[in-house]
């Protein structure tokens, strides 16, 4: 059966594959092709990637990113669209959902909205929710940096607290929303902010929030 993670992979290496290796992204400093490089030493080079979160691993992920960056772009597309390597953890289908369903769904988002002529993206509602019941689960974790309390709301008035503090700053949207939201990309993010307008401008300023 085909799952919520395999589909967003398709769509982003389809969407990668259209634009060109030198499109823009909302991640700074990356070119698509930047960004390709990424999602392959991710997913390919474990030994690398951990400085994606860990500060003394960040010199050895810059020279491996450098390594891939210098590939081909169709070569790192191809990469993403088959998937990892034949012993990769991510085989496994819980830990792929778990862990890719919101990678490639962010990242297809970063291209997508960075390009002039983007239109929003119909989501199914089970889609929604399972993006919603993610992000409940990884809430905490990706608002510990905000500036002010943060609440994420839906529309169907489901709420999550990303961040405990005050002000409060609640955010209202759909879960793709609220999760684009969360993961940084505050100023692209189709959600209303109702609070105190200096902790919203805080936390629209913010570059603390997502992983």
């Amino acid at each position: 059966m085909s799952t919520f993670a395999k589909r967003e992979r398709l769509l982003l290496a389809d969407l990668l594959e259209a634009v060109g290796p030198d499109a823009p992204t909302l991640c700074e400093g990356w070119r698509t092709h930047d960004l390709a490089a990424h999602v392959v030493v991710r997913e390919r080079r474990p030994d690398a990637a951990g400085g994606i979160l860990i500060k003394q691993l960040a010199p050895r992920l810059e020279k491996v990113m450098d390594e891939f960056t210098a590939k081909p772009y169709a070569e790192l597309i191809q990469l993403i669209r088959t998937g990892p390597p034949r012993f990769s953890p991510f085989q496994l289908k819980q830990l792929d959902e778990a862990s890719n369903t919101i990678e490639f769904y962010v990242h297809t988002e970063d291209v997508r909205r960075a390009q002039p002529d983007w239109t929003p993206r119909e989501l199914d509602p089970v889609f929604q929710d399972a993006l919603w019941s993610r992000l409940e689960r990884t809430a905490r974790l990706t608002g510990r940096g905000a500036p002010t309390g943060l609440v994420l709301r839906r529309p169907n008035g489901q709420t999550a607290v990303a961040h405990r503090g005050t002000p409060v700053v609640t955010a209202t949207g759909e879960p793709s929303e609220l999760l684009l939201f969360l993961y940084g990309r505050q100023n692209e993010a189709k959600v209303e902010l109702d609070g105190d307008k200096e902790a919203i401008d805080k936390l629209h300023g913010s570059k603390q929030l997502g992983i």
